[in-house]
């Protein structure tokens, strides 16, 4: 029976490139077990979008002196062309400023309101007289009161990661500049303390299978600080209003409407699609299974916050968005990963010390750099791009290892068997190919046992290992020699050799998704792996770009892909070619001179 698989992905402040550290951190990870679930044969929804509210968007516009609205759809244009450039297969890929997102967060704020976990409080903030009107956390700068750290923000401390209280900011300082006044004003608070004692059930029950660094994080931050209120509302002019008469000018705070996006963009994927109740399979069904991939600074909003908000809003979201009442699925699994540096440094936008995925797509080839961000994936702690090891591992695993034994075994097949696998009687296999094929037959077990548990390093490891061992085969019979003296034992290791990498190219394609569809093609095959359709929609409503569609030819067709070749004596093949292209030593030069300028 197939599952229902959700991966929802962290959405992208419209303020700045994706870098390598962004598409490590959750972009790329999604997608290799979205595609797995697909080749599985599951129903796999990956959903994301255009983070378009919150103040690093209006920073990022106020900057440029334009409007908010073109710079983030400028920004939301560039992640889409990044996306399909590097194959990050979302379903859809949405922003925050649509008609149907705005009514899915206001239903969400009214159902938490209804239940009672909403709260008025009068606070103090920092207000602009020059500008007139209260600034937005991000505008406002100075000391942490709690470890000293001189840019916290005058809600949160991104050094030590507490909550900060705004009035007593040492120091503060606007972006715009000029004087700052603390002033009263009333907003609503979401009180997670009543929520506490279901969260940490939540967390408890999902320890067996969340990573150490995840849960453990958030049960340690529950045990310390506890889940204190925390307002939901801003003073603001861009972004979701409150739904309240009474309440002009006021928004719902980014943290608590971008969250929700992983529900709003599933319904929205539902209508776009003409299936308006699909989305319930994923958020009405507790079989269904919801996976969030995020960086390690967005952990405890998506193992505590959200799941508080979702249990909060009960029955009561579905029965004043559909009429019917059922609880909202809850989390899965939250693999977030750590963080990854560069050159051993920090990555820096503003100092130029990154690698842009835009940029870096100029000059490499999409599964050269997913598989280099897949081996060094920071999945247990922070790891570091390095461009001579991109080089080796780019040279030696994927063009030595893996692209060569491709090409060399389909060449030389193409050339001595007139185009076609050859063709052998597959009860006269010896030992020795039996031995190999099942090796890698039970590497689908092995395999996918890694991609389920989200251990995706490990998963590719497992996979290059495979590769290995048909090289070692290969050494071992060496078909290229036997041709000359016994062609049918030459035919039985090639066609051995042909059977084990037609298997090791699925195995291989949720991470080398490119490469493993043109192997596709070259085996003879005319139904594609995944079969990429990119379709960008406009919602009319708003006049905004919705973004990224994708079909999965699998999926459509109820094909399942996860499972051992069964490649076919005499099958025709197309002209193969190279995988991969081999990387001069004088990258590593060229690419950290172009570092921080």
């Amino acid at each position: 029976m197939p599952e229902n698989i959700l991966i929802a992905i962290a959405w992208p402040y419209a303020n700045a490139e994706i870098h390598v550290g962004n598409i490590t951190g959750s972009h790329l990870p999604g997608d290799i077990v979205a595609r797995y679930h697909r080749l599985k044969g599951n129903n796999a929804l990956m959903v994301s979008g255009t983070d378009s509210h919150g103040t690093p968007v209006t920073i990022a516009a106020d900057k440029e002196g334009k409007p908010v609205e073109e710079v983030y759809k400028r920004y939301h244009n560039g992640f889409i062309e990044l996306f399909q450039g590097l194959g990050i297969s979302y379903d859809l890929f949405t922003t925050t400023h649509t008609e149907n997102h705005f009514k899915v967060s206001q239903a969400m704020f009214l159902a938490l309101k209804e239940n009672g976990y909403l709260f008025t409080q009068k606070s103090m903030q920092w207000y602009s007289p020059s500008s007139k009107r209260f600034l937005p956390d991000r505008y406002v700068e100075g000391t942490c009161y709690i470890c000293g750290y001189e840019g916290a923000r005058s809600d949160q401390c991104d050094n030590c990661g507490n909550v900060l209280e705004p009035e007593k900011l040492i120091n503060p300082r606007s972006k715009e500049g000029g004087a700052l006044e603390l002033r009263e004003t009333e907003h609503f608070y979401l009180d997670l303390s009543k929520l506490e004692p279901n969260v940490k059930q939540f967390l408890t029950e999902r320890a067996d299978h969340m990573r150490d660094t995840v849960i453990g994080e958030s049960l340690r931050k529950i045990e310390s600080e506890g889940l204190k209120p925390r307002s939901i509302t801003r003073d603001l002019d861009w972004g979701i209003p409150v739904p309240l008469e009474g309440w002009e000018g006021k928004c719902l705070y980014v943290w608590i409407e971008a969250v929700v996006g992983y529900l709003s963009a599933a319904i929205e994927w539902s209508q776009l699609t003409k299936q308006n109740d699909a989305w319930r399979e994923w958020w009405s069904n507790p079989s269904s299974k919801h996976f969030y991939f995020q960086g390690k600074d967005n952990i405890f909003f998506h193992t505590s916050m959200w799941p508080a908000e979702l249990m909060g809003a009960d029955e009561q979201f579905a029965e004043l968005f559909t009429g019917e009442k059922f609880k909202l699925t809850l989390p899965y699994d939250v693999p977030a990963n750590q963080f990854m540096n560069l050159e051993g440094k920090k990555i820096s936008g503003s100092r130029n010390w990154a690698v842009w995925g835009r940029d870096a797509l100029t000059r490499y080839d999409p599964d050269a750099i997913r598989y280099y961000l897949t081996v060094n994936m920071p999945e247990a702690k922070d790891s570091d791009w390095d461009w001579s090891e991109f080089v080796a591992r780019n040279n030696n695993e994927l063009v030595a290892t893996w692209g060569n034994l491709a090409n060399r075994v389909l060449a030389f097949c193409y050339k001595h068997w007139d185009g076609h696998v050859p063709t052998v009687d597959e009860t006269t296999l010896r030992p020795a190919d039996l031995d190999l094929l099942a090796v890698i037959s039970n590497g689908f077990a092995t395999v996918g046992a890694e991609l389920e548990a989200v251990r995706l390093r490990s998963a590719l490891g497992e996979t290059m290992k495979l590769a290995t061992a048909v090289n070692q085969y290969l050494d071992v019979h060496a078909p290229w020699t036997a041709i000359k003296t016994d062609k049918e034992s030459a035919a039985l290791t090639v066609f051995t050799a042909l059977k084990a990498i037609d298997s090791l190219k699925i195995l291989f394609s949720p991470f080398l998704p490119f490469t493993s569809e043109k192997l596709h093609g070259f085996l003879g095959y005319e139904t594609p792996l995944f079969g990429e359709q990119y379709v960008e929609e406009i919602n009319d409503s708003l006049g905004t770009h919705t973004g990224l569609r994708y079909r999965p030819v699998g999926q459509i067709a109820n094909l399942s892909y996860w499972k051992p070749s069964d490649l076919k004596p005499g099958q025709k093949l197309n002209q193969p070619g190279p995988l991969f292209k081999k990387l001069e030593e004088s990258v590593i030069v060229d690419e950290r001179a172009r570092l921080g300028k």
